[in-house]
């Protein structure tokens, strides 16, 4: 740490920053400059699988995309990430500056505790674990959403049990 310190007042060009506010993630406020880097899409499956049909209102597929959320659901009923069936599209949000990768970790890792443990069969009988769908109703996700947006995602975690974000 001492090296970083002295290789920053020794560079002219070296900076701190000490604001740890660095704006909103994404926002319904869109500046001139920001640059657009995906959309997160929230999915609902239309699988007749015993456990999606008996959870299909709590059931939901939490993804990101740099691209079209239409073109990336197109062959959902021939990929075992959307569980071989037709999906419909609950909620979108758009990114701007932001790393796509890393926010859907985010996500996947604050939701973890509800994630749905299931195993299908992809259309060559093999056996798949799909790792982005999530026993959360819409309103929790929505407000995780918010939490991110105004950075307050760290003081929060996802109770399975009450189905609720509560303060750590």
């Amino acid at each position: 740490m001492t090296s970083l310190q002295r290789a920053l007042q020794k560079d002219e060009r070296g900076r701190r920053v000490s604001d740890s506010s660095a704006g909103p993630l994404f926002s319904g406020n869109v500046d001139e400059d920001d640059a657009a880097s995906g959309i997160i899409y929230v999915l609902r499956s239309r699988s007749d699988h015993l456990t999606v049909k008996e959870h299909r209102e709590v059931l939901h597929k939490i993804g990101v995309t740099g691209g079209s959320v239409e073109k990336r659901i197109a062959n959902a009923t021939h990929d075992a990430t959307f569980l071989l069936a037709d999906v419909e599209i609950v909620a979108t949000y758009e990114l701007f500056n932001i790393n796509r990768t890393k926010i859907e970790k985010l996500i996947h890792k604050f939701f973890d505790a509800a994630r749905l443990e299931i195993e299908i069969r992809d259309r060559f009988g093999n056996p798949v674990v799909p790792r982005e769908w999530f026993l959360i109703p819409l309103f929790a996700i929505d407000e995780a959403v918010e939490k991110i947006k105004d950075g307050s995602i760290t003081d929060y975690e996802y109770d399975p049990s009450s189905a609720k974000l509560t303060m750590l």
